[in-house]
């Protein structure tokens, strides 16, 4: 029942997914004592970030019908945001308190503006404003070097406790050294539950439905009473807030930033795809899309790079499995998934689940 209480009511109603979401929570809290190494450990920070922030735009695509592509946008606000304070602050917690709460105005006034001048107009017109403005900040933040660094993005130190060179003790323990870079990626880890969990309650909510309402047909939920304006624009806000967030938790893990590290439109293209693939709508498609997304990403070109030296013989097929075609056959598993899947693979596990009830 707590448990139940915690999840908002909105347990995963499959066993299937109930098994996937425990192994990918399993996977990511073992993954420095399972897979030792430093590209193993950024792959597993990286999901983490990347969920917060694809949930978040799932609270604005999947449950209010909204298309933006301004979300990478408060991504970089939160990544420069935290990035700045570090560099001219000096590696202190109060330096990322500062950031932090700087890049979370600067994310709640700038969407606030745009939600209430432009969520009147059609849903093409609000997709197309927000690109400009995306284009125009990253543009900005490339420009600006006295004060982001430019095109080549600042570097900076972290508080202690985070620094890879903090040691809790000399012995590591099951193999794994507790350093300072363990320590930062379970904060990454639990924040990264906090905030999902939060998301969760608030999709979960009355306000939530109403959210699901305005999606499903906006002109009946005002004529309930709802003003749709206003309840779109406080989940631009909230979406916003959450992926500044998220930008936050990227410095602080690379210790960097820059505009092709959080404010490319790859990234908000990225975003799409694991919302589309893991199922619009649902929460946690946001962690089954995005956990695939990135494990396919980073070691397809590995298994790759096997399957070519096990048919090295065979001249056609070694040409097709080359390392340097990885991006062709990630796009035909999404083409595929997506075709199998149209729904997403949250969204076909729950149908499979009422179909056989």
């Amino acid at each position: 029942m707590m448990f139940n209480g915690i999840l908002s009511g909105d347990l995963p109603r499959s066993r299937v997914l109930g098994v996937v979401l425990i192994a990918i929570v399993l996977g990511l809290l073992l993954t420095p004592f399972l897979l030792p190494g430093a590209k193993a450990l950024n792959v597993a920070a990286k999901i983490c970030i990347f969920i917060v922030l694809v949930a978040s735009f799932d609270l604005l695509l999947g449950y209010t019908g909204i298309v933006s592509f301004a979300h990478t946008m408060f991504f970089g606000i939160g990544a420069y945001g935290v990035a700045i304070a570090l560099n001219d602050l000096g590696p202190t917690w109060w330096a990322v308190a500062v950031g932090l709460s700087g890049a979370l105005a600067l994310s709640l006034v700038l969407s606030l503006v745009i939600g209430l001048f432009s969520l009147r107009v059609k849903a093409i017109f609000y997709a197309m404003i927000t690109l400009a403005v995306a284009t125009a900040f990253q543009t900005l933040a490339s420009q600006l070097s006295d004060f982001t660094g430019g095109e080549d993005g600042l570097s900076f130190k972290i508080p202690e406790l985070l620094s890879p060179a903090f040691s809790l003790r000399e012995q590591p323990f099951l193999g794994v050294a507790l350093d300072g870079r363990l320590i930062s990626y379970y904060l990454l880890a639990a924040v990264t539950v906090a905030l999902f969990l939060l998301m969760l309650r608030i999709v979960n909510s009355p306000f939530g439905r109403v959210l699901q309402a305005i999606r499903e047909n906006p002109f009946r939920a005002e004529a309930l009473g709802y003003r749709t304006v206003v309840y779109r624009t406080a989940s631009n806000v909230l979406s916003a807030g959450f992926a500044t967030l998220a930008g936050a938790l990227l410095a602080l893990w690379l210790r960097y930033n820059g505009p092709d590290t959080s404010l490319s439109f790859e990234i908000m293209i990225n975003i799409l795809l694991m919302v589309v693939i893991g199922g619009m709508g649902t929460m946690y498609g946001a962690v089954v899309g995005t956990t695939l997304f990135i494990i396919a990403e980073n070691y397809l070109q590995d298994l790759l790079k096997l399957a070519s030296g096990a048919v090295s013989g065979v001249p056609v097929l070694r040409d097709l499995v080359h390392p340097d075609r990885w991006l062709l056959w990630l796009g035909l598993l999404f083409v595929l998934s997506v075709y199998k899947f149209p729904t997403g693979i949250v969204g076909k596990l729950r149908a499979r689940v009422r179909g056989a009830a």
